[in-house]
């Protein structure tokens, strides 16, 4: 398929501008481009045309089975798009008067209630663009918590190994050191290495729970206790928040500062970069140091401040608004029983699934899990030759998206699946035909797996050469 600018001609075009009905006024000359705009030039239909084939080659959750693990890809309620394309909110300007968009900021204010209800917070801001733009923002939280404190011997955060791949990354980017505690054999955090790793150096811990193997601390409290008693705080790290809302909260198992990956369990679709939004809920004590431009409500008025000793800004102005109207729709049309009944469901669909796949996958911790589970192909690929990888491809032939791979590090040839609530069991039953079929293939003619995938656009791709030798730019 060819790029857009290589279907560009000359003087083909779409734009019908209307004449200009207000003075021009034109940029001062040092201002202006010295050479022209590099735009490529297509008529309405050939951009259509364009659009619609990509279109086709994305796959989506509208499209077919998408058990990315860790990433909730759920469907998306066509209200919420509904809602979030009404003028009074798509329309605004974030320099507007602050009372013309009164409305924008009782949307703002009541999910924010609403989120601090379900996961046990006191307060929030929507400024975070993702969930892990959310991680800094509630490190850096935790930094200026400490050095207001003067409390700067505390440079260290200590992260699990079942902890998703950005907490480290957040953490460092705070700059602080990162000290990793290794999983029992239970795959939960072993707790005496935990006691082991804590003192007066400790800042924090960055902890996901469930974890990255689908599986929930039974041992959160003890967890949270041995962080607060060495005098750090805890973060939750809120991207598995979709197997516990409505029946347990991060605020009650002793957390202090969390993010919430908005787009994903709040339902927006996703993918590709974006949309995102990764607010963050904190306890009162913090509240002192959150992102500028909190909504307040003053005798039925809303109006922004600014916390006293506020980290400042993380994003221009006030986060990602219209993921946030989808979330609050989301909500609304839910209510607290459907809140529940969301991780209900999302951790049915996940046991049913993982106990489908378990009588032909070995499972890397079996027994009841969370929203998500994790499979080991270590034994096929020391039996066969075939890898994680050549199972994922094999997926892509057979309409269905690949899970996450390799990943958590902890399990070999790891495949991390996550059905989510919207799966109906007919759905699954499809889905574990196909995996059926595949470990057929793998035990009776195993070097076929590494031709796949065969029906895509794109076969199968050097990801060695790319890696080494990117080419990250079309030149025209």
């Amino acid at each position: 398929m060819q790029l857009i600018f290589e279907k560009s001609k000359q003087g083909h075009g779409s734009a019908l501008i209307p004449e200009c009905d207000v003075p021009e006024i034109q940029l001062p000359q040092n201002l202006r481009r010295t050479t022209p705009l590099n735009m490529p030039e297509l008529s309405e239909l050939e951009l259509s045309r364009h659009y619609t084939k990509l279109m086709k080659r994305t796959f989506g959750v509208n499209s077919g089975f998408y058990p990315l693990g860790s990433c909730t890809m759920k469907y998306n309620p066509r209200i919420n798009e509904d809602m979030a394309n009404l003028n009074g909110f798509k329309d605004i300007h974030p320099l507007q008067p602050i009372e013309t968009v009164q409305g924008c900021l009782a949307a703002l204010h009541e999910t924010e209630q609403a989120l601090c209800l379900i996961t046990g917070m006191d307060t929030m801001t929507f400024q975070p663009a993702a969930g892990a733009h959310g991680e800094l923002t509630g490190v850096l939280l935790i930094k200026a918590y400490h050095e207001e404190r003067e409390d700067y011997k505390r440079t260290k955060i200590i992260v699990p190994d079942t902890a998703h791949g950005t907490n480290p990354a957040s953490a460092t980017m705070a700059g602080y050191t990162v000290v990793n505690i290794p999983s029992n054999a239970k795959g939960c955090v072993d707790i005496d290495k935990l006691r082991e790793a804590v003192g007066e150096d400790t800042a924090g811990l960055m902890l996901t729970n469930p974890n990255t193997l689908g599986l929930f601390e039974p041992d959160i409290l003890e967890i949270t206790r041995i962080v607060h008693d060495a005098g750090g705080l805890n973060y939750y790290d809120g991207a598995n928040l979709n197997a516990i809302m409505g029946i347990t909260r991060p605020g009650d198992m002793g957390f202090d500062v969390m993010h919430i990956n908005l787009h994903k369990t709040f339902s927006t679709p996703h993918g590709g970069g974006g949309p995102g939004s990764g607010p963050v809920g904190c306890k009162y004590f913090l509240a002192d140091y959150l992102p500028r431009n909190q909504v307040i409500k003053l005798n039925d008025e809303y109006s922004f401040f600014c916390p006293p000793v506020t980290i400042g800004c993380v994003k221009a102005f006030y986060g990602n608004f219209l993921v946030i109207i989808r979330a609050l729709t989301y909500i609304k049309t839910l209510g607290p029983d459907g809140i529940k009944q969301v991780a209900e469901n999302a951790v049915l669909n996940a046991n049913y699934l993982r106990h489908r796949l378990s009588e032909y996958y070995d499972v890397a911790y079996p027994g009841i899990c969370m929203h998500e589970f994790v499979l080991s192909l270590q034994n096929l690929k020391d039996k066969y030759g075939v890898s994680a990888l050549d199972v994922a491809k094999a997926l892509l032939d057979n309409g269905i998206h690949p899970p996450t791979m390799y990943f958590p590090l902890i399990v070999h040839e790891a495949l991390m699946l996550e059905p989510t609530e919207t799966e109906s069991k007919d759905a699954m039953d499809e889905a574990v035909a196909v995996f059926v079929k595949i470990y057929e293939q793998i035990t009776t003619d195993p070097e076929s797996l590494h031709r796949m995938p065969l029906t895509t656009p794109v076969r199968r791709l050097d990801e060695v050469g790319a890696a080494r030798n990117p080419r990250l730019r079309f030149c025209c």
